[in-house]
């Protein structure tokens, strides 16, 4: 791709206000990289220290704060951040997420559960809460929801991860019909397989929960995505950055697969 047909998909972006959840490592900071690429103005959170002070040494212009998106006062305490640092904002990037236990239904503790919900879910909606009335003031704006294949997917031992994912899809799906009057878009991205060590995580304790090593359940789970290889990080910023950009002005409602064809979970 040559370097001007870049930054026309880019077009749009530069001067944007974006929050970004979780935006201090992993896919966050993926994301938050690409913005800032494309000239947009950020501010993160996340519930990481050391994430935040490396970002901070990274982008030292952008807004940051430690906030626990599950928690009212700390989502509130970081929209009133982001009015001060920012003076309003153009989109939000509700990135954070847990992985959630590993079990049965029957072995998962209902702490977990919730943990898991509430963070993954509620806390999406705690941001858009805040988000939409400083959409709305800047005339308009975008929404980009992380999902998961697992929002697409049953996944067995995986059971509150897989709710809130699913339940994501349609909180995306009912926000877009409810704010599309007011030219704010909303999307959600549904990542597959992501190379990171979150994954392996997920993978080490789904081979322990059944019994055979990391490298078995490795192939089990790539055996299972048409291309035979993980997404990067990179793959999915370079689509939130596309539905933020001016090239993504009508796409509203949808559930994008970043995945190479993961055929099932």
């Amino acid at each position: 791709m040559s370097d001007n047909l870049n930054q026309n998909l880019a077009n749009g972006i530069s001067g944007q206000r974006v929050l970004i959840t979780a935006g201090a490592g992993g896919i966050g900071l993926a994301i938050a990289e690409r913005l800032a690429l494309h000239g947009a103005k950020l501010f993160v959170c996340d519930v990481s220290d050391d994430a935040l002070d490396a970002f901070g040494e990274r982008f030292p212009e952008a807004g940051r704060i430690k906030a626990d998106v599950s928690r009212d006062e700390d989502v509130e305490e970081m929209f009133k951040a982001v009015g001060d640092k920012l003076g309003g904002l153009d989109a939000l990037v509700n990135n954070a997420g847990i992985a959630g236990p590993t079990g049965g239904v029957d072995e998962i503790s209902p702490a977990d559960w919730r943990r898991c919900i509430e963070v993954c879910l509620t806390g999406q909606f705690l941001c858009a809460h805040h988000a939409v009335p400083m959409l709305k003031k800047s005339g308009g704006g975008s929404i980009v929801s992380m999902s998961s294949a697992a929002g697409k997917f049953g996944y067995a031992f995986r059971t509150p991860y897989a709710s809130a994912k699913f339940g994501i899809i349609g909180f995306t799906e009912s926000l877009a019909k409810e704010l599309g009057p007011f030219n704010i878009r909303v999307n959600a991205i549904r990542p597959g397989i992501v190379e990171g060590e979150r994954m392996f995580g997920v993978i080490r304790a789904r081979a322990a929960q059944v019994g055979v090593s990391y490298e078995e359940m490795e192939k089990e789970y790539l055996s299972k995505i048409s291309l035979r290889r993980m997404v990067t990080q990179q793959d999915i910023a370079a689509m939130v950055a596309f539905l933020l950009s001016d090239a993504g002005a009508n796409i509203s409602g949808q559930s994008i697969s970043i995945d190479g064809n993961l055929e099932t979970l």
